[in-house]
Order: C-alpha cells, then structure tokens, then sequence
C-alpha cells in the first residue's frame, strides 16, 4: 500500500497523569502514516484524488492541542479515530504521540506509543 507520510509533528499539549504536566503542558511530537492507494493521485494530478497532508495536520493538532488526557495511548487512538472519520480513502494508519520530556527521572531521549488501525469494514 502506498503511504503519504507526515513526520515530526510538533505541538503543545497537556496530557499526563501528573498535575504539572496538566498545569504546564508540554511538547509533543507525532508521527503519522497513511495508507492510501495513491495510484489514481498520480496520474490524474487531482486532489480530491488523494489526502490533504494539511488537513490531516490540522486533524492531528486538534486532538493534541485539544481536550488533555491521562495516557498517550488515548492520544493517538484519538488521532487514528479522527483521521478515519475525515478520509474516506484512507485504508491504514500508524500514529506515533512522542513525549520528547515527561517528568521521569533518568537519562533518555523520550518515550513513545505507535499504534496501527485499519479501516473498519
């Protein structure tokens, strides 16, 4: 399947289980992938042919900059959800939520969840 890819998202939000990640917020990054037949995008040259990257930006920083939630598993549920509500031709997707600095003592360079959806049939 081919895949439009969108790397390296970056936002402010305020999930988390601890108060202060709530209070104060912090970045986030996500990865997404999706699966999309890009074939028929590739010969007619048209749009409605394929996904908007930046619409589905913008579908992805309403949920991370929107409502908090305790767990980034929630997050990226949250953006696999939305991003098949708003693309009939997406088939799959990979969403990644990184949290580049939860408040976690010891040496890392962050933590991350991935999850793979496939559209409902």
């Amino acid at each position: 399947m081919d895949k439009i890819i969108l790397k390296n998202l970056q936002y402010y939000g305020y999930h988390g289980l601890l108060p202060e990640e709530t209070k104060l917020g912090q970045r986030f990054n996500v990865d997404v992938e999706l699966a999309v037949d890009l074939k028929k995008a590739g010969l007619s040259d048209k749009m409605e042919d394929s996904i908007h990257y930046g619409q589905a930006y913008e579908v992805v920083r309403s949920i991370v900059e929107g409502d908090p939630k305790n767990l980034i598993e929630s997050v990226a549920e949250e953006i696999a959800n939305n991003l098949f509500k708003n693309f009939d031709l997406l088939q799959a997707c990979t969403v990644r939520v990184i949290k580049p600095n939860p408040p976690i003592d010891g040496h890392y360079e962050s933590v991350a969840v991935e999850i793979y959806r496939e559209k409902k049939l």
